[in-house]
């Protein structure tokens, strides 16, 4: 699993996807390499929940984090020769040749539809439209989170991929001893857990609760590399409800800040189906997203749905009103999230990771039976069926 800052999961969905499906796959008997990022401090494990870890080095720049690790990564398994590898954020696309001339089969995670972010110039998102088409063309298949990725990529390419979305944990219990610590109460406040880019929508959503006749606090948590301005933007379209926690990597503690708060706000946008969206409504938080259809996706008629600042404060006023239904919208959202589970996405990339090593695969793209590719449109999950 190459393209990563790899594990221990500490940074975002990619992350997170290779802890809970690589220690799975390991419990099942494969051998899974997951290949990390030198962060210039701390531990380096040479193993992590039974994967084998190797840990390169990147160049600090946003430009070329990514690139510049993910081309030590693909020397080093040029040189170990794994049976099949994924790689991760079609931004490694250029490496795929190399990969594929070795004989190792590869599917690439295309992820979100990345030349939307705004933190990218015209050089950027040029860029990243190039390695979309490059990715379709070179990969022995295509992994997609999202059916909107799903129809993206079917739409501007004619290409099929293989739906693997994430898993959603479900909080039967979090409890809440750990929530003095930051002065806060069950139900006593809302909560944004997200990096601070503009296409997450923090902005959005700290204006419009600044607007609002809120009662209840608003907790950020977040921040981001390489953002500094944007960060200082959020920061000062903030009142006094507005309380900047900064990064909570206590998984403890933010597993009872997602279960406890009365209402998740969630602004992400380009990014297909994500973690931290399936973690609220696996807590059975009542969550308020912005009005994309990754997000419709995910949570149907248990969302409610904002554009800009004045729906935020609209939507404030409606969760702590007398008679608001932000409870029973929370049941309905933990009942939605367990269609996502890690089990089921586990399996589809151990079936995934077996049809690449098909001979037919090895020479075309090819049916690979249920969840695979050649497939025209991936059924949603029954309840409780996983993903």
């Amino acid at each position: 699993m190459v393209g990563t800052r790899g594990v221990p999961a500490r940074y975002g969905g990619f992350e997170t996807a290779i802890e809970e499906i690589g220690q799975r796959l390991v419990q099942r008997g494969h051998r899974v390499t997951v290949y990390c990022r030198e962060t210039g401090g701390g531990d380096r494990p040479a193993r992590h929940l039974g994967m084998d870890l190797v840990h390169l080095p990147a160049l600090r720049k946003r430009s070329l984090e990514t690139l510049s690790h993910t081309g030590l990564s693909v020397a080093h398994l040029l040189r170990h020769r794994p049976d099949a590898a994924i790689v991760f954020n079609a931004a490694n696309a250029p490496y795929l040749p190399a990969i594929k001339a070795a004989g190792i089969p590869v599917a690439t995670h295309v992820d979100g539809l990345e030349w939307k972010r705004a933190k990218w110039g015209n050089a950027g998102r040029n860029y990243y439209q190039l390695v979309e088409r490059l990715a379709v063309r070179w990969s022995d298949a295509l992994i997609a989170d999202a059916a909107g990725i799903q129809d993206y990529y079917r739409e501007k390419f004619d290409a099929d991929t293989v739906y693997l979305a994430y898993g959603a944990p479900i909080q039967a219990n979090a409890g809440s001893d750990r929530l003095p610590e930051l002065g806060l109460a069950p139900r006593g406040y809302h909560l944004v857990v997200a990096r601070f880019e503009p296409e997450n929508h923090v902005h959005l959503i700290v204006e419009g609760f600044a607007r609002s006749a809120a009662r209840l606090p608003l907790v950020v948590v977040g921040s981001a590399p390489y953002s500094d301005r944007y960060t200082n933007m959020v920061h000062a379209l903030g009142d006094a409800k507005v309380r900047f926690a900064g990064g909570v990597w206590d998984q403890a503690l933010l597993d009872q800040l997602y279960a406890n708060a009365l209402v998740y706000w969630h602004g992400h946008s380009v990014g297909g189906t994500n973690p931290s969206l399936l973690r609220a409504i696996g807590s059975g938080t009542a969550t308020n997203a912005f009005d994309v259809g990754f997000n419709r996706e995910v949570l149907e008629t248990a969302g409610r749905y904002f554009a800009g600042p004045g729906d935020v404060a609209r939507l404030v006023h409606e969760a702590e009103a007398p008679g608001s239904d932000a409870e029973a919208r929370g049941r309905h959202a933990q009942q939605l999230a367990r269609r996502y589970n890690w089990d089921d996405v586990a399996t589809g990339y151990e079936q995934l990771c077996e049809t690449l090593l098909s001979p037919r695969t090895r020479t075309a793209r090819t049916r690979a039976g249920e969840g695979t590719r050649g497939r025209r449109r991936a059924p949603r999950p029954s309840l409780g069926a996983g993903q």
